[in-house]
């Protein structure tokens, strides 16, 4: 990044600062929605469907609305007025999307409380408002709800069969949505090619699961009527818009913030019923309310996600070069459409990943079943296509006698190329270009840093007491900075202070430091006079959200532009305060001085504060505003794309089925890096993440739609013991698509664990013939790999 002359280049940018926030943590001094003490105020509890299919026949709360405590109990007939809930946003189709691919996307509005109907276990039936949470839950147990069981559909290809029974009476079938991409002949690529594998792949459900629970509280102010709502949301804008629309009242009249948040991960990213019931009660009731959410509903009744299916098929030539892929891509939506495109389209234009593949046939297809709705989760259907990508390759790889990550090296777009055209159309509706990239730098290191001959050298020795050594890589892209705006406001307070406001919220990113780094730099201050503020509606009445990993290529753009804007009135007005051309003036350190060292200088404070005497206005002509402050809403131009190749060695015990990962090897590319430490923080906890969908995490259903996993005795995290030390690596492509050239990188490091382990395995187990189709990769499922070999030897 380049500067004018008269600042240092890169003097916060680049720099590993502590994050600012975290004093204050780590100190128990976190103000998160329950922390948020409303004097005078109820609580809520919800009654959750006990049946994943059934028709609601009566519902008593007569004995409910006696119990001690309690306020108000509302049924689906209490609320029946209010209008059903959409994901609006999310359900919109980019126009150029549209119209070059027709896709299908079908609503299905969900009520606030069931009230004909209950599509999933865990489904709002009923609402407790009491004066505590304890009273709240013990008149729950008092209502008497009458189900008349429906038939339960779990499996998504089941669902799409002829005979499967409707979820939703106006839709003509179970398909939420579908859409169709083709680049090239792609009969005629399969048709001529040497080598042809065709696999189905699984990933498997499972759940973000942050240790912040969901949370909302809301209260109205009797005095101007306005309705203030803090909630655990990553989308405070889009909260407020919906609280709006569901309670009929202007949205000037809603704050939305969004309180310390202890962790999203796209869960929190959507809108939920109980964010909109929580305001409606505070304005029904005149009193404060306050809802959280326990482990057992975040696990079964907060959304889920990663449930794909892929019949996918690799055409090669002998030399093992790509000609075509095609892949059928089923997509378990849940009881619900939440966020129509969002996830199978994105695994759709991901599929390729860093590849070079002329000829392409890619169908998905959404499919609603009777489970929790499943919605975006860092990495957002990226996870899920490159876990189908990456071991499709390694299955071509066997077939031809080729060493997987020389496959991968034959196959690279290279640097050369870039910006690459796939063919495909990206997600915005235009075509799809990945802007920058060194894809086979990314691999070169990954291989040097694993060691890749001398694994195989341990390898040939055998494995030892049942122990045995595998090796596996995997490579992905990642659009990131989606649009299509974000928003940054720059203050300059009479203490000379600078107050940056943004509308991105974080859950743990470190905003607080690295917008503040950006600010620093674009207007030459020290970081520390910099206060950030993010996803409070009031303090910036237009933005998005932190989704996408877009905040740092979207909040931290318009940071970057804001700031420059308002460096540039600071030179200014001290130009005129000191009497002098601006052009012979210079800021750094929060100081305007002359470029001649004998020359005058002015601090921002004084220069701020305006006034020869205090409480008088600094005069003004009309040619110039009094305010150093300025707001812009930064518009990206196109995707950033980052990637990133991670390999991973493991050994694998055939008597427990244990996995234990003994290398942990990534090297990702983010473009310009603003703060290396959070940076490595991210990709980290991506990882962690990553490894836990990989070895020990999965929803699992029964066949009659209930939860099997809803508590954490067996619904299994891992913890710290679980993640090993990493070897980390990066390579720097600066984007073309913005002014800082950064991509995003909060998901990428979720996005390779399930392929990297999954290859990994099953090199491991390659002297029992196992192919792994499907994760977790528990003790019970490695030994089930194992078993048929055993068994037949």
């Amino acid at each position: 990044m380049s500067r004018d002359g008269d600042q240092q280049d890169n003097h916060w940018i680049g720099r590993a600062v502590p994050r600012v926030e975290d004093d204050r943590l780590l100190r128990g001094n976190g103000r998160y929605v329950d922390d948020i003490a409303l004097p005078g105020g109820v609580e809520a509890a919800f009654l959750r469907s006990p049946h994943a299919h059934a028709r609601i026949e009566s519902v008593d709360v007569k004995a409910a609305s006696e119990a001690p405590g309690v306020v108000a109990v509302w049924t689906g007939e209490d609320v029946a007025g209010l209008p059903p809930m959409l994901n609006k946003e999310e359900l919109r189709t980019p126009p150029g999307l549209a119209a070059l691919l027709d896709p299908t996307v079908r609503m299905t509005p969900m009520p606030l409380l069931a009230g004909g109907t209950v599509l999933y276990v865990g489904q709002p039936v009923a609402l407790v408002l009491a004066e505590n949470r304890y009273l709240a839950e013990d008149a729950l147990e008092l209502i008497d709800v009458r189900y008349a069981p429906l038939p339960v559909l779990v499996d998504p290809e089941e669902a799409l069969t002829a005979q499967a029974p409707l979820l939703h009476d106006d839709l003509p079938d179970n398909t939420a949505v579908a859409v169709h991409a083709r680049v090239g002949d792609p009969d005629a690529a399969f048709a001529s090619a040497h080598t042809v594998v065709s696999e189905r792949f699984e990933a498997h459900r499972y759940v973000a699961s942050p240790i912040e629970t969901r949370a909302v509280s809301a209260r109205v102010d009797p005095y101007s009527d306005r309705l203030t709502v803090w909630s655990g949301t990553q989308t405070p804008h889009r909260l407020r818009e919906a609280i709006a629309h569901t309670l009929g009242r202007p949205a000037d009249t809603v704050h939305v913030i969004a309180a310390d948040v202890g962790g999203g991960f796209g869960q929190k990213g959507i809108l939920y019923v109980e964010e909109l019931l929580v305001p409606y009660a505070a304005l029904l009731l005149g009193r404060p309310v306050l809802w959280r959410e326990d482990r057992n509903e975040n696990l079964t009744a907060s959304s889920h996600a990663r449930e794909q299916i892929h019949l996918i098929e690799l055409a090669a030539d002998a030399d093992g070069h790509l000609v075509g892929v095609r892949d059928r891509i089923t997509v378990n939506f849940g009881a619900y459409n939440m966020t129509g495109l969002v996830v199978p389209y994105n695994s759709l234009c991901h599929l390729l990943g860093p590849y070079r593949v002329p000829h392409v046939d890619i169908d998905v297809t959404g499919v609603l079943t009777n489970t929790t709705f499943a919605t975006p989760y860092r990495g957002a259907g990226r996870p899920e296509t490159v876990f189908a990508m990456e071991r499709a390759m390694d299955r071509l790889a066997s077939e031809l006698g080729i060493a997987p990550e020389e496959l991968r090296a034959r196959n690279l777009i290279g640097p050369d190329e870039m910006p690459y055209a796939t063919g495909l159309v990206d997600r915005s509706g235009s075509p799809q270009s990945y802007d920058s990239g060194n894809f086979p730098e990314l691999l070169r290191r990954a291989v040097a840093k694993a060691d890749v001959e001398g694994v195989r050298a341990r390898q040939r020795e055998g494995g030892r007491d049942g122990r045995h050594l595998g090796i596996g890589f995997a490579m992905y892209i990642e659009a990131t900075g989606l649009g299509p705006f974000e928003t940054a406001r720059v203050d300059i307070a009479p203490t000379g202070r600078v107050r940056l406001a943004i509308g991105a919220p974080s859950q743990g990113q470190g905003h607080r430091t690295s917008m503040a780094q950006i600010a620093a730099d674009a207007i030459g201050v020290p970081i520390d006079v910099i206060d950030v503020t993010g996803g409070d509606t009031e303090a910036t009445p237009f933005g998005v959200g932190t989704i996408a990993s877009r905040a740092l290529v979207n909040a931290g753009n318009a940071t970057h532009r804001a700031g420059r804007l308002v460096r540039e009135k600071i030179i200014d007005a001290a130009a005129r305060r000191l009497d002098v051309p601006a052009d012979s003036l210079h800021l750094s350190d929060g100081v305007v001085a002359s470029k001649d060292p004998a020359g005058p200088s002015i601090d921002l404070a004084e220069l701020a504060g305006r006034a020869a005497l205090p409480g008088t206005p600094e005069p003004t002509d009309g040619q110039y505003g009094t305010e150093l402050s300025e707001t812009v809403h930064f518009r990206p131009p196109g995707f950033a794309v980052a990637s990133g190749a991670h390999a991973a060695v493991v050994e694998v015990d055939e008597h427990t089925g244990e996995v234990e990962i003994l290398h942990y090897v990534v090297v990702h590319d983010a473009g310009v890096i603003v703060n290396p430490m959070i940076a490595e923080g991210q990709v980290t906890g991506g990882i962690a993440q990553g490894i836990g969908g990989a070895l020990y995490e999965e929803m699992v259903y029964g066949a009659d739609g209930q939860p099997r996993t809803g508590t954490y005795m067996d619904y299994l995290v891992p913890t710290s013991s679980e993640i090993p030390d990493l070897d980390m690596d990066e390579i720097h492509t600066p984007s073309p698509m913005n002014d800082l050239g950064v991509k995003g990188l909060g998901e990428g490091g979720a996005i390779a664990p399930q392929a990297v382990l999954a290859n990994a395995v099953e090199d491991a187990l390659r002297p029992f013939g196992a192919v792994v189709r499907r994760g977790p990769l528990s003790p019970s499922r490695v030994r089930d790999l194992i078993r048929p070999s055993v068994t037949s030897g």
